[in-house]
């Protein structure tokens, strides 16, 4: 089950270092909102991938409900319920609002996550 692959953790960190850049320096409409969440279910399947060796499916579905509960989690203000109002790294994490296009960008990154596991030859490629 544990199980370290280059390629996958090569993708995490190239996708890591993209968020980064993204939070310090997209302070634009589009790029911070849309692409920082299609990225982070991406980034999210990557890392789970760099370190367990479990079928493909079942992380995509794990992270993808993941998300969506973080998104939950906005909706009904976790981070007040938790007393992280103060805190300068939860809502980085956690995020601020719900926003039904938040669900969409993450959809979006677990179909192309999808598209590209069902390709020809994408269980060899990642090892």
């Amino acid at each position: 089950m544990f199980s370290f692959s280059k390629y996958y953790f090569g993708l995490t960190v190239l996708l890591f270092s993209i968020e980064v850049l993204i939070a310090l320096y997209a302070h634009d409409e589009f790029i911070r909102p849309y692409a920082g969440d299609f990225l982070i279910v991406i980034f999210l399947f990557c890392l789970v991938k760099a370190f367990l060796n479990v079928p493909s499916k079942w992380v995509l579905i794990s992270v993808l409900l993941f998300s969506y509960c973080v998104e939950a989690g906005q909706y009904f203000n976790l981070i007040h319920h938790l007393g992280l109002d103060q805190s300068k790294i939860a809502p980085l994490i956690l995020g601020n609002y719900f926003s039904w296009t938040d669900m969409v960008a993450y959809t979006l990154g677990a179909a192309v996550i999808f598209v590209l596991q069902s390709s020809p030859g994408a269980s060899t490629q990642a090892h």
